[in-house]
């Protein structure tokens, strides 16, 4: 049974202009989302800062995204940590807080070799319930998740059921499938990869564009598992001038930004992110009036 279907929005972290955590805007965000046809949210992702989040900041935007969403869609955890035992401890908190699921990203810095992937993920699926999508993204990572890793885990791990593959790389993510043979749920990791993924096999995106377009997202995703093929390529095709330009600097500074321009005032980011480039800002609210949304003139 797959943990969703669809997409699945990679939630960004609201802050009020100290810089705290604005937990009251993260459950209106929540009830948004659900309301606008997203499958499921992906809370404590990159895109919701989890690396500048502090532990108990992170459990509490658990516990917040798992209360808002009252289990109208799944609630996944992003847990990951280059260290083992802290990811372990996330990842019970997070089942302890009402998430549905853990996304639970490669170790980073660390570089750890295969065989210490394998061992890093069967020692967390051993302390946890919850099924757990694995992340794999060399590019802020610097490891790459190999395809018979991917398989192995799977095999060997009960609650290891699916993998976000953020690669890029289309020969992997194909490679994962033949070798999987049913055994791994894919999603995309990449906006502008979902149907080429779905074409493979994959079940669905966790997306960033949700934050911004979300019920044009879930569409995507519906309209190429009812068989309308084209028009799902054609709204891939669409969005992906406003797919560059929320990731025309490092993800989540753009996102944030379209946010704010729709008048969503999700707040500021973390150091060591900074605010977007002027130009760059120029390029994204003309990129979102281009696509149809709504952009608050200053």
């Amino acid at each position: 049974m797959a943990i969703f279907k669809g997409a699945g929005v990679a939630i960004i972290t609201p802050m009020y202009k100290d810089g705290s955590v604005n937990y009251e805007k993260l459950e209106q965000l929540v009830d948004e989302q659900i309301t606008n046809g997203t499958d499921a949210i992906i809370i404590c992702g990159t895109t919701g800062e989890s690396s500048t989040l502090t532990e108990p900041e992170h459990v509490e935007c658990i516990k917040v995204a798992a209360a808002a969403a009252k289990k109208r869609v799944p609630v996944i955890a992003g847990t990951g940590s280059n260290d083992t035992k802290t990811a372990i401890y996330l990842t019970k908190e997070a089942q302890d807080a009402g998430a549905d699921g853990a996304l639970i990203v490669s170790p980073y810095y660390n570089k750890a070799t295969q065989k210490g992937l394998i061992a890093h993920y069967t020692e967390i699926a051993k302390h946890t319930d919850l099924p757990i999508i694995l992340y794999n993204i060399q590019s802020r990572t610097g490891v790459n998740i190999a395809p018979e890793t991917i398989v192995t885990l799977a095999k060997t791990c009960d609650n290891i059921v699916a993998v976000k593959e953020a690669s890029g790389n289309i020969s992997q993510v194909a490679k994962i499938m033949h070798l999987a043979d049913g055994c791994v749920d894919l999603y995309s990791g990449n906006d502008d990869q979902i149907v080429p993924l779905l074409s493979l096999g994959g079940l669905g995106v966790i997306s960033v564009l949700s934050n911004v377009a979300p019920k044009y997202t879930h569409d995507i995703v519906a309209n190429y598992m009812a068989g309308n093929v084209a028009e799902s390529c054609r709204m891939q095709l669409k969005a992906l001038p406003l797919i560059d330009a929320l990731f025309c600097e490092v993800n989540p500074i753009p996102v944030k930004m379209a946010m704010n321009l729709m008048g969503k005032d999700v707040g500021p980011l973390r150091l060591p992110l900074t605010e977007m480039e002027e130009g760059h800002v120029k390029i994204l609210a003309q990129a979102m009036k281009d696509f149809g949304l709504a952009v608050k003139e200053n």
